[in-house]
């Protein structure tokens, strides 16, 4: 068996519950997830990513935590599962009624640039304030890239047993990338894609790589260990709708080709 192989199966408990179709992509370590901001309450906004992401391919829209966003982006998608994201577990319920699949503690970028910082502290209390709230829905959680790598991964465990079903690293905001071209891409992703890799062996539960990540570096994702990946300025950047589509379906080619080389790769 191959390097590639080292993942358990995904854990069938809360999992279970989320359609059959985004089971499999954790499962098939394929999942693509489209992510329009934590802080982005604009509809038309959230509305043009959620139909790219639809028409494109996307397993997951993620949109910030509001129900009436919930609501579009499934119509906008043609049915999608929708994730939310937020740092205040109180207001996950009200978007889980309107129709959200998952909800997620993160993402923290649009945080950092002002100045705010999320240690491990206060990411795993926010983790059992959400489980107490909601014990029955899919939690992901998003380890700070702030935090050393081994404190990154041991702080993993502990959202896993504080009842995290997956995990999310992330890591663009701090990369400096020095080159052009594709060099520059791999530059730009390489913390989320380390932190993919120490975090994807410490645990059990599907790893999301996410954050500066783009088709050049989605198939490393997957080889570091990540079971999906997560992507959103490539994609909600983009005013126009069907570059838009295009960088979508770019981005699921990309990670199906991952996928194939990865069973050829064990046969």
């Amino acid at each position: 068996m191959g390097d590639l192989d080292h993942r358990c199966p995904v854990p069938m408990t809360r999992l279970q519950q989320l359609p059959a179709a985004l089971q499999r992509s954790f499962e098939q370590r394929s999942a693509l997830k489209v992510i329009a901001g934590l802080m982005n309450f604009d509809a038309a906004s959230v509305e043009r990513v959620a139909c790219a992401a639809g028409r494109g391919g996307a397993d997951l829209i993620d949109v910030a935590c509001d129900p009436a966003l919930v609501a579009l982006a499934i119509e906008a998608s043609g049915g999608v599962p929708v994730c939310v994201s937020s740092v205040e577990p109180e207001l996950f319920s009200a978007a889980v009624t309107s129709g959200a699949a998952m909800v997620e503690i993160g993402n923290y970028d649009a945080f950092y640039i002002k100045g705010r910082i999320f240690d491990a502290v206060e990411v795993l209390e926010l983790t059992r304030r959400t489980r107490a709230l909601l014990p029955e829905i899919v939690l992901s959680v998003t380890v700070p890239h702030v935090l050393p790598m081994d404190e990154q991964e041991q702080l993993a465990i502990d959202l896993v047993a504080a009842g995290a079903d997956l995990i999310q690293t992330e890591g663009g905001t701090s990369a400096k990338p020095f080159s052009a071209g594709h060099l520059g891409l791999i530059e730009k992703a390489a913390p989320t894609l380390a932190a993919a890799h120490s975090i994807s062996r410490a645990v059990n539960v599907p790893v999301l790589c996410a954050s500066g990540l783009s088709a050049v570096t989605l198939p490393m994702a997957v080889a570091a260990g990540a079971a999906g990946v997560g992507v959103g300025s490539v994609v909600n950047r983009l005013n126009d709708e069907l570059a838009m589509v295009a960088v979508v379906r770019g981005l699921r080619e990309a990670l199906s080709s991952a996928l194939s080389s990865s069973v050829r790769a064990r046969v």
